[in-house]
């Protein structure tokens, strides 16, 4: 009797370990996580990023270097590594590959990638990207580039750290998190050129790109309110991933969505003057999230006095949460359009 008792306790321990293991963390809200990230953290970060003491953060500069040094160590102050597939949290882009179109004499320079595992999916990658690179020094006077793009990279780091507080409290992604800050974009979207022809994870296993360039102004259509975004290729690849933004903004954030810049005949052609495009051009679908064009757009006046913390504070949950649904939705979004 009691070996009979005994081998039926330990089925009953078995089993349930078994449910511990196999069983899926509710993921179903993401406002507490998204509710992390604010304005002020957010201040914080830019006014370090875009300070003058990063001389503009031009490519292989320097002062490039010394944000690509920030921005790791928040990434190591929040216990968020870079994947276990690389060496460190740098891909090198070398200045051949740098130089090869146009030669402007760039030295050596590096992606910055950091990594959330997920928990059922490990293997699909969602992939959140901004370029941390700007123009420089130019005649003594230091291009911050706060919005541009500033902006998109301190979003990065406050949305990876509301996906690491989430995976700390039980709610972890089910796929897994790429968050790469390229370089080189203001010389042609080098770094994310870099990327996509010597990507960490296959192509084929990227399920998106969200991508972040300029979302702390207001431009001047939009004169009476900064709370809207545009929102840029959502659509191109899949009707998924354009559900997907449109729903997420419907439920958690109630920005205006203006889609002008999405039109095929956009003289502006800014679907191909941002990093996503080299990876809509891979097939991955991609959406890029955006402030327009101000007065300070590439002048020494891109200061980080003048962004409006409170949108890029919203733009920037928007992206979370549009992240939060792609990481743990049942299925990665269709391809359904060439």
């Amino acid at each position: 009797m009691k070996k009979i008792i005994a081998l039926f306790v330990l089925a009953t321990t078995l089993s349930c370990s078994s449910t511990k293991i196999t069983e899926s963390a509710d993921n179903s809200d993401p406002t507490k996580y998204m509710n992390t990230i604010t304005a002020n953290e957010l201040k914080t970060h830019l006014y370090i990023v875009a300070a003058d003491g990063m001389e503009g953060r031009e490519t292989g500069s320097a002062g490039q270097k010394r944000a690509g040094t920030y921005l790791i160590n928040q990434y190591k102050k929040n216990g968020i590594s870079f994947p276990k597939a690389a060496s460190s949290f740098y891909q090198k882009v070398p200045a051949a590959f740098l130089n090869a179109k146009r030669n402007e004499n760039l030295p050596d320079s590096e992606n910055i990638w950091a990594f959330i595992e997920g928990s059922e999916k490990p293997n699909e990658i969602l992939v959140i990207s901004a370029h941390y690179d700007h123009v420089g020094v130019k005649n003594g006077d230091v291009y911050n580039g706060a919005d541009d793009d500033g902006s998109g990279t301190v979003a990065l780091l406050e949305i990876a750290e509301a996906f690491q507080k989430a995976k700390k409290e039980g709610h972890g992604p089910k796929r897994s998190i790429l968050f790469l800050h390229v370089t080189g974009e203001e010389h042609g979207l080098l770094g994310s050129s870099y990327y996509s022809a010597n990507p960490l994870f296959p192509m084929e296993n990227t399920i998106t790109d969200i991508n972040i360039d300029m979302i702390g102004r207001r431009d001047e259509a939009h004169a009476n309110s900064n709370n809207y975004v545009y929102v840029i290729g959502a659509d191109r690849l899949s009707t998924d991933l354009d559900n997907i933004t449109t729903d997420a903004n419907k439920k958690y954030v109630q920005m205006e969505l203006d889609y002008k810049y999405n039109d095929l005949a956009d003289p502006n052609h800014f679907y191909e003057r941002s990093d996503h495009y080299n990876f809509a051009k891979h097939g991955v679908p991609s959406v890029f999230i955006f402030n327009g064009v101000h007065a300070d757009y590439h002048k020494k006046t891109d200061t980080p006095d003048k962004i409006e913390y409170d949108a890029l504070a919203k733009r920037a949950q928007l992206a979370f949460t549009m992240a939060w649904e792609l990481a743990n939705r049942e299925n990665r979004p269709v391809v359904d359009k060439k």
